[in-house]
């Protein structure tokens, strides 16, 4: 799971756990994994000065959930959950 707001990412979580644990499944998770963080670097002034600069950044959380021993049911009600806008769920089986 990634997403920019890490407490929108920690309730999703903690929503997918609950849901998982709740039709029988064993879950391990949410494992944090590192954060992302991008840099971006852009000059104040359009003409000169170009020491004076101003900085952004954009940091990606994840979390990894690990659901061993799914069951159809489980399958089917992760597949009817709805997750907050933000947060991009990526799923291996």
């Amino acid at each position: 799971m990634e997403a920019y707001d890490h407490t929108v990412l920690e309730k999703a979580a903690a929503e997918i756990v609950e849901t998982a644990k709740r039709t029988g499944a064993k879950v391990s998770g949410p494992v944090p994994l590192p954060t992302r963080i991008e840099r971006y670097t852009v000059l104040r002034s359009p003409h000169v000065d170009k020491k004076s600069r101003e900085q952004f950044e954009i940091r990606t959380h994840k979390r990894l959930i690990d659901i061993s021993e799914p069951t159809s049911k489980t399958v089917d009600a992760l597949d009817k959950l709805a997750m907050p806008a933000g947060v991009f769920i990526k799923i291996k089986l």
